[in-house]
Order: C-alpha cells, then sequence, then structure tokens
C-alpha cells in the first residue's frame, strides 16, 4: 500500500457528492486528504488562480497536515484533475504520482466546453443545454432527479474555475508529466472519450497506465468505486515500490506504458 500523503482535488463543490463513493471506498485502505476549491461569482473562470492556490495549500507558509515534507499523490476527476495536471507540470518536485479520471489528451475539454459548443450551436436557453447535458451524463436518471441535476450543473459552470465562456472555448497545452500518470476514462463515457484518452500515447512513459472502466459514463467513479478503486490502489503501490508492475496482478486489468495500449 501507498505510504505517500493522498490528495483528493475538487474544484467543483455541487458536484462534489458524485466523487464520495470513490472516497469511501479509498479511506478503507490509505489516509485520505481533500482540497477544495470554489470560484467566487465575481471572479472569472482562472485555471491559473486554482492552480496558485493549490500551491499555497501544499506549501503554506503556516504549518498543516498537508504541507509538503514529500511529494503528494494527486487525484482527481474533469476539472479537478486538469488543476492537478497544470500544477504537475509547474511544480513537478510536489507530486509523487498524478491520477486522472475523464480528463482528455486536451485538457481543457471538459463538460463545460460540451455545454458552450452545443449551446452555441442549437442557441438554446442555459436550461434547455444543461437539460441536454443530464441526459447526456446521466442517461439512466429518473425524472425526480432531473431539476437537481440540471442546477448542480448550473452551479458548477459558475462556481468551478472552467476558463470556457460563450464567447470562445479555449485549448490547453497538451502533454505528459515528468511524475508516473494513470489515466483513467469511461467506456462509454460520450465527454472524454475512450479515444481522447487513448491520444495520451505520445506522451506515456514506462511508468503510466491507461485504464477505461467497462460500461463507464463520464462519471464512472460515482457508479464502479470499488472497481476503480482498486485500479489506483495497484497504480499507489507500483508506484511506492518503484520496480515497474507489481507482481502481484490486480483484480482489474490495467495497460501500463506504450506496448500494452493498443
Amino acid at each position: 500500500m501507498s505510504q505517500g500523503k493522498l490528495l483528493w482535488l475538487s474544484a467543483s463543490p455541487s458536484l462534489r457528492w458524485l466523487d464520495a463513493p470513490l472516497i469511501r471506498h479509498l479511506v478503507q485502505q490509505q489516509a485520505l486528504y481533500l482540497w477544495t476549491y470554489q470560484q467566487s461569482p465575481d471572479e472569472s473562470g482562472s485555471l491559473t488562480q486554482a492552480v496558485q492556490r493549490l500551491h499555497d495549500y501544499l506549501v503554506p507558509k503556516t504549518q498543516h497536515p498537508l504541507a509538503v515534507e514529500e511529494p503528494v499523490h494527486l487525484i482527481g476527476h474533469g476539472i479537478s484533475g486538469v488543476i492537478g495536471l497544470l500544477l504537475a507540470r509547474r511544480y513537478p518536485d510536489l507530486v509523487r504520482s498524478l491520477t486522472l479520471l475523464a480528463v482528455a489528451a486536451q485538457p481543457a475539454a471538459t463538460w463545460h466546453s460540451h455545454y458552450y459548443v452545443q449551446r452555441n450551436l442549437f442557441r438554446c436557453s442555459q436550461r434547455k443545454t444543461l437539460q441536454y447535458m443530464v441526459y447526456h451524463l446521466f442517461p439512466q436518471i429518473c425524472s425526480g432527479s432531473l431539476n437537481a441535476l440540471i442546477e448542480g450543473l448550473a452551479q458548477d459552470l459558475s462556481q468551478s474555475p472552467c476558463p470556457h465562456s460563450l464567447l470562445r472555448t479555449i485549448a490547453l497545452t497538451p502533454g505528459g508529466v515528468e511524475m508516473p500518470l494513470l489515466l483513467i476514462g469511461g467506456q462509454l463515457d460520450g465527454i472524454v472519450d475512450p479515444n481522447t484518452i487513448y491520444d495520451w500515447y505520445d506522451w506515456l512513459k514506462p511508468t503510466d497506465g491507461i485504464w477505461l472502466c467497462p460500461q463507464g459514463r463520464h462519471f464512472f467513479h460515482y457508479d464502479f468505486p470499488a472497481m476503480t478503486g482498486r485500479v489506483i490502489h495497484h497504480f499507489l503501490r507500483q508506484v511506492e515500490n518503484a520496480t515497474g508492475p507489481c507482481a502481484e496482478e490486480p483484480e482489474v486489468p490495467l495497460a501500463i506504458a506504450r506496448r500494452e495500449i493498443q
């Protein structure tokens, strides 16, 4: 089991409940810290500011339990994972490993960018477009959950450090990181589809891995927390052992490095 500190990144307050099942699974075997970030209504979406806030949390002026004495293991889904990726590139000495859930090789391709593209394309209201997004992201929801999910997505547009807007969607520089990297996606994800996960291929190192959750959609970690958690724990053991793939095979196959990714 990993001995390094594990930090879950959360920059989507209204969608945090979707992370809870996987977090509960992970903490059964390892202590886990939670970093949260919420964009002020008066601020424009700024990934740079979020990355700086995360850096200041890891390297604070006053001590707290996660003040960096050694690099930490970072985990994040979607826009939260993008923050972890940008921090890992800018401050590699702070990060022992990076696990990205539903983060495309073009990191700016989040559900938010998909929303703005759809809204500009069909010229619908925010609610109509968000309703479409809910059915796209949660195709098996019951009608009683529709309004709550629409409200949660609407809040995420204003509370997360999303850099997109109706006027433009941006792109971020693609590329890898120095530390071991685990990329997890959903086999049925219509936002970050398997092809956009495998587009990471050119930047993978022998220490890196890719796993696609069978039947998983964009929030696969909510629907399949135990399966996802086993893959993450296997990867963390592998990083801590620092000897390549573990002798013990995971219960769920993990593609390691270029040679196994087809």
